[in-house]
């Protein structure tokens, strides 16, 4: 589904990212892991297309995307909720997400009734104005706005950030929901453990910009979060 092959990536004279190669493979859920300033972000921003690479190559679906927009990315098939969520704080929650549409494949001028299943509070939110949420709910705005465009690949960055315990099941629950029942793989930036082993089935390790340790999510051992993830 997704390959990132030999991928180095500079800010100005700082290397960041290390001949960095990975593979997320389709129907899978792979959390991206590491400590802060590892090159996590990074590498989710240089799939969108929004960070450029100095070298290597980012395949979607067996196809280079190095050439493609960001725009065109999404329309390929890549949702991607940042970190933050960016909604739009001024506009309602239908309007944020109504503004996703222009992204779809299909031409669909109305969003799908699957996404208010998915999340219940945005139907009975949607004349508010986003910046009216909680940061819960706002991210359930993001990623139901990212979901608009149909992805096959959907990349989440940090969801469970600043959120309320509860929400943060509930995401892990529609998480689990997309990859099993709905297909779509998904690849997350995490940094809760618990997390992480309940909706991912793979964990990639990232340190100095390189990929350090990888493997089933089970075999996620102690031994491997003191070295790498500890603070």
């Amino acid at each position: 589904m997704l390959s990132v092959h030999n991928v180095n990536q500079f800010y100005g004279e700082s290397h960041t990212l290390w001949d960095l190669s990975l593979t997320i493979p389709s129907g899978g859920c792979a959390c991206l892991m590491g400590r802060n300033g590892v090159g996590k972000t990074t590498l989710l921003r240089c799939v969108m297309g929004l960070q450029p690479i100095r070298s290597g190559d980012i395949q979607f679906g067996n196809q280079s995307i190095n050439k493609l927009t960001t725009e065109d990315r999404a329309r390929a098939g890549i949702g991607f909720v940042p970190q933050g969520r960016e909604i739009f704080p001024l506009l309602t929650v239908e309007e944020n997400l109504q503004i996703a549409l222009a992204g779809r494949r299909d031409g669909a001028k109305t969003v799908p009734e699957s996404i208010y299943q998915l999340f219940p509070v945005l139907k009975s939110m949607r004349h508010r104005r986003g910046g009216d949420l909680s940061g819960g709910q706002q991210q359930q705005l993001a990623i139901g706005r990212a979901l608009v465009l149909e992805p096959k690949l959907l990349i989440l960055d940090e969801p469970c950030e600043g959120i309320q315990p509860n929400i943060v099941r509930e995401i892990g629950d529609v998480i689990r929901r997309l990859n099993s029942e709905l297909g779509i793989t998904v690849l997350l930036v995490e940094q809760k453990l618990p997390f992480a082993r309940r909706v991912a089935d793979s964990f990639h390790i990232l340190d100095k910009g390189r990929l350090v340790a990888e493997g089933a999510i089970g075999e996620l051992s102690d031994d491997v979060v003191q070295r790498y993830l500890s603070v």
